[in-house]
């Protein structure tokens, strides 16, 4: 006999193109590490975000000087999963208008297997609320 067991609480496994919500945990050399609630590191660096602006242009140093004022330690940061390393860790990337940091709310962390994959997850309430729900359950 063939017996199968799924264990209640699993870490997340992140693919390409999954949008999750992360919080920033330290800055270094040209990138942010995340905490995604995920078994390996997630990163952003910096040549894979958007400036306030909106200017497409070659990161230079003075970017890298600045790196805290685009986003800063415990910041939270909706992201899409750009891809995955041969050592497991995740590569983000915020080059979408749609993606960036998350303000004026909370954040409420369930089990990731709770989040149905689907076609949009930005969803906006008629009461005003706007809800993103990330893949890994934050």
């Amino acid at each position: 006999k063939l017996i199968l067991v799924q264990p209640i609480r699993t870490a997340y496994t992140g693919e390409v193109g999954d949008l999750v919500v992360g919080r920033i945990t330290e800055i270094q050399n040209r990138r942010w590490i995340f905490d995604i609630g995920s078994m390996t590191q997630a990163a952003l660096h910096l040549n894979s975000i958007n400036f306030p602006s909106g200017i497409q242009r070659r990161k230079t140093e003075q970017d890298e000087m600045n790196m805290r004022q685009y986003f800063k330690e415990n910041d939270v940061v909706s992201a899409e999963i750009h891809s995955l390393n041969a050592d497991k860790t995740l590569n983000l990337h915020t080059r979408s208008l749609k993606y960036g940091q998350l303000e004026n709310g909370f954040l409420k962390i369930v089990n990731h297997k709770l989040i149905k994959r689907q076609k949009y997850h930005f969803v906006n309430l008629n009461c005003g609320v706007s809800i993103t729900m990330g893949l890994n359950g934050y």
